[in-house]
């Protein structure tokens, strides 16, 4: 229900709009209410002020969820909310992000590469930074800066990753989980830039949980103090990045499911894809079985113990202890995204409870493709405790993180195009009316800002704080949600930890830290037929 607020607001620009028109005030209020609605969907200038046609924005990421992880791109895990988006909006099927969390998180807010702002490391640069050392430019402010002299308030819930504090960063209000390693009782995590206490074990905290808590309460918020105003909201789960913990009654769900193998997973997954036309005429890649962890940590192995292997063997090829002690991790996984789902569930209700559901751009993607990575951190990994349980520390590794993202190749870092595809989902019945389609127009999370930027008819700004600001390499996809459109006439590039690529309309050219550069025909998504000796220039 809208708020009364929100009405008296409607009711006087209808008023407004009868005087500027010279039009008489008897005339029947049904078809003024129309005269409203029409203004709202097709207007973006005049009389309407922007407060009440402006869309609500709620940019979900999700942490190391691999391209087929979702029903609605093939998976076999439960993500019903997820997919009701997909079936009532568009499912991009080229969109990228940067292989990995950091400069995906500095790309997607501010609009640049990550090595533009100091995120990610540039061979030549100065103070260019990887991880959490390089600090962006002042010429270089997060999207709630820009969409805050707009009359938009902006939230922050969950994951960040990034130079800064959140409310420094134009947020009203933030909940910070900063710690990767404890699902169940975090020692690090914020709200509103103030740290707060750690958590105990065992004491009903679970995190995706509370970053959805959090967002439903500052959202339940905004519709009671500022109904009539649009807001921003970044959902970041850490779900499903590792360790693998999750919820005993989600994990119960999919206990038996991964028995059959990464194999048959995989197989099944992409049977799944060429069904419903989600990436006509790709192959599914090659298995690459000498292919491991892209870090090397011998002692994990011993902590974990027998059942954990290192590359992606043939199912067959395990004896039972390693298929048990695999199958089971990929029930954490599947788990750990159910529960995603679940939760974001709950923000819909919300949405669709406060009749904002129809005015609310829905963006959902991942960080990175899915991760092979094998480690023991934080509280490390007791062999005894409960698979998923705080004592665990259990990683999804290369096995089935090729089966996460098929039909691809490559995992989390590197830069093919397991490592950099993601799921896009983008949901806003107002403007979205192709309901159900797929997008082939080819996106990166630069595009991101731009989009949001001009949906809020906010400016993209030529200095900031007095320093001039370079054109922004993005561009807003507001045209592909009506019709498939080439976006840019540049290419896009990728570079991280010495993984390298360009992709243009025709042309992807990628090479792994050390090795030579392989060229692919970009409708050859599965890079499978290397074409750089026959055409070198």
């Amino acid at each position: 229900m809208r708020s009364v607020r929100h009405r008296r607001h409607q009711s006087t620009l209808v008023r407004q709009l009868q005087l500027r028109l010279r039009l008489p005030l008897r005339l029947h209020q049904d078809f003024w209410g129309a005269v409203f609605t029409l203004m709202l969907l097709f207007s973006s200038t005049g009389v309407v002020a922007a407060d009440s046609i402006r869309p609500n924005v709620l940019l979900i990421m999700a942490d190391d969820l691999g391209y087929s992880d979702l029903g609605c791109y093939g998976g076999e895990i439960a993500t019903p909310n997820l997919d009701s988006l997909a079936a009532g909006g568009l499912r991009f099927t080229q969109f990228y992000n940067t292989a990995r969390c950091w400069p995906t998180r500095a790309a997607l807010l501010t609009g640049y590469y990550a090595q533009q702002v100091r995120r990610d490391v540039l061979p030549g640069v100065k103070n260019s930074g990887g991880g959490n050392r390089g600090t962006r430019p002042v010429w270089a402010p997060l999207v709630p800066q820009l969409l805050k002299s707009t009359g938009y308030h902006c939230y922050h819930s969950g994951k960040w990753h990034l130079d800064g504090k959140q409310l420094e960063g134009g947020f009203d209000h933030s909940y910070h989980l900063a710690d990767q390693g404890r699902f169940f009782s975090p020692n690090s995590h914020f709200r509103d830039d103030v740290k707060l206490p750690a958590v105990e074990r065992d004491t009903g905290f679970y995190g995706t949980t509370a970053i959805a808590d959090h967002c439903v309460e500052v959202l339940t918020e905004h519709f009671r103090d500022y109904g009539d105003q649009p807001f921003f909201h970044y959902l970041a789960f850490t779900a499903p990045h590792f360790p693998l913990h999750a919820l005993p009654e989600d994990i119960a769900k999919y206990s038996q499911r991964y028995q059959v193998g990464w194999d048959q997973i995989r197989s099944e997954r992409y049977a799944r894809q060429r069904e419903i036309g989600l990436l006509p005429g790709v192959e599914l890649s090659a298995d690459e079985r000498d292919l491991g962890p892209p870090y090397d940590f011998p002692d994990a192995f011993t902590k974990l113990g027998p059942g954990e292997v290192k590359h992606p063997l043939p199912w067959n090829e395990l004896n039972a202890e390693q298929q048990q002690f695999q199958a089971t991790k990929m029930s954490l996984h599947a788990a750990m995204i159910d529960r995603m789902d679940q939760e974001i569930g709950r923000v819909l209700t919300l949405l669709r409870e406060r009749d904002a559901i129809e005015n609310t751009l829905i963006l959902f993607l991942s960080d990175n493709g899915a991760s092979a990575e094998i480690m023991v951190r934080a509280d490390g990994h007791d062999p005894t405790a409960s698979p998923g349980s705080a004592a665990s520390y259990l990683c999804l590794g290369p096995g089935w993180s090729t089966s996460s993202n098929t039909p691809f190749r490559r995992h989390k870092t590197w830069v093919h195009e397991g490592g950099i595809s993601t799921p896009l989902i983008a949901h806003w019945p107002a403007r979205i009316k192709n309901a159900g389609e797929f997008r082939r127009t080819v996106g990166h999370v630069i595009d991101i800002v731009p989009t949001i930027l001009e949906i809020a008819g906010a400016a993209v700004p030529t200095e900031f704080e007095g320093v001039a600001v370079p054109v922004p390499p993005g561009r807003s996809l507001v045209p592909a949600f009506t019709e498939e459109v080439e976006l840019r006439d540049k290419p896009l590039w990728w570079l991280h930890e010495g993984n390298r690529a360009f992709r243009t309309a025709k042309w992807k050219l990628v090479a792994a830290e050390g090795e030579p550069w392989e060229l692919y025909a970009a409708d050859d998504r599965a890079e499978q037929h290397n074409l750089a000796d026959r055409h070198p220039k």
